[in-house]
């Protein structure tokens, strides 16, 4: 017996919530409000449900949901920081590493569609052809925003990724 889009979805939303809310707090870096954002993106997924064309294209689907809240709540949310906080510091090779600028600080630093394609990529351990489809973007697009991206957080952390 055939499921239907709602069915599939729903089942698919039950099942990787954990990954959902991963990605949103990566995003917006607290609790409560990655789980509005879930939350949020799957009402959207299931009041959306009857304008998913293909069922096998579902993850996609809903991850370019979820990637859009988390980032509408990470630019509705964001403080202003001052300029001399917000430029990034050169890192020392010869340096203390506990010195470093963290990972995930330096992610941040990333231009949004950097970020998205990162955080796709490396915390979803999503396929580049999935991201392509998530962002809506062209595939040698993403790849080379994903290396321009891997250099910059080589410059940044001071490390290898």
């Amino acid at each position: 017996m055939e499921q239907t889009v709602y069915q599939q979805l729903t089942d698919y939303l039950v099942a990787h919530q954990e990954d959902f809310y991963r990605l949103a707090f990566s995003y917006v870096k607290n609790r409560d409000a990655a789980l509005d954002v879930v939350q949020e993106s799957i009402v959207k997924a299931l009041a959306k449900a009857d304008t998913v064309r293909r069922p096998e294209y579902i993850k996609t689907w809903f991850y370019r949901i979820l990637l859009n809240e988390s980032m509408n709540h990470y630019r509705r949310t964001r403080r202003l920081v001052p300029l001399e906080d917000a430029a990034p510091e050169a890192a020392d090779p010869r340096g203390d590493p506990a010195e470093r600028l963290d990972l995930y600080d330096a992610i941040e630093r990333l231009e949004p569609r950097e970020q998205a394609i990162i955080r796709l990529r490396f915390f979803e351990d999503m396929k580049l052809e999935e991201i392509a489809r998530v962002t809506a973007t062209n595939l040698n697009t993403v790849k080379s925003r994903l290396y321009k991206s891997l250099r910059k957080l080589r410059e940044l952390t001071g490390e290898e990724c």
